[in-house]
């Protein structure tokens, strides 16, 4: 067993917690299950005490604490979803699921008379995604900044009119990119800028409940303390939240 050290993690108070099983599809390393009618880390080196389950109990019987702890372990999260992934392949699919991967269909509303006006694009740089941005890229000089989920570009159709005009964009998502090298990529470049502002847009689905979390942790490392706005979109495209965090 590896030497504990102490870090941050998850701790779930099992008498406020109802079974209700929100915070399981919100944790992508599957370190939440219900066991017994309650929410449980079912092995300490899976969690990477980033949190992004806090905001997904009604109960609020989630919290981070700093403890002595197995370290994090992402190839152990790797097998183990791998592994996970291969038994369920050959049972019946299930009804439920992620709630952010549940199939809907919208009736396109009706898009009214035509203007015959395009929308500018506000984008002022190249690249956009998080892994492909250096930390010293000279646009991020005391940059305003606007991170966001992938899916938001898609979804939200006034964002180059509403939220990126002045700022410079960084896109990625928190589910199927490395949340480490996210978090270490942020440190540098807030440690790198003076960066002005920031703010996040996000979708309204658990596993978009990260990014705010990696960010908040890239500042931590970064020693810097700058506020935050974060935008939370609805996948009809509209802004169904706001946020503020500090």
């Amino acid at each position: 067993m590896p030497e504990k050290i102490r870090r941050q993690i998850i701790e779930i108070d099992e008498e406020l917690c109802d079974g209700c099983g929100q915070c399981v599809p919100a944790c992508a390393e599957g370190a939440i299950q219900v066991i017994d009618g309650k929410a449980r880390i079912i092995d300490e080196k899976f969690c990477d005490g980033l949190g992004a389950c806090l905001g997904h109990c009604p109960r609020g019987a989630i919290r981070i604490i700093e403890r002595e702890a197995e370290p994090f372990d992402e190839k152990a999260v790797e097998e183990f979803l791998a592994a996970r992934k291969e038994k369920t392949s050959s049972q019946e699919p299930l009804p439920c699921g992620c709630p952010g991967s549940a199939l809907q269909i919208f009736n396109s509303p009706d898009p009214g008379p035509c203007s015959c006006e395009k929308i500018p694009s506000a984008l002022s740089h190249w690249p956009i995604q998080i892994r492909l941005i250096p930390p010293e890229a000279p646009f991020l000089k005391g940059a305003s900044l606007l991170i966001a989920a992938d899916c938001v570009g898609f979804s939200y159709p006034s964002l180059h009119q509403d939220l990126l005009p002045g700022k410079v964009l960084l896109i990625g998502c928190p589910k199927f990119d490395p949340v480490e090298e996210y978090v270490s990529r942020f440190s540098r470049l807030f440690s790198e800028n003076e960066i002005s502002e920031i703010v996040l847009a996000i979708m309204e689905v658990p596993c978009c409940r990260g990014l705010p979390m990696i960010v908040k942790k890239g500042l931590e490392l970064a020693g810097k303390k700058i506020p935050f706005k974060v935008f939370v979109i609805s996948a009809r495209g509209q802004i169904i939240g706001e946020e503020n965090w500090t």
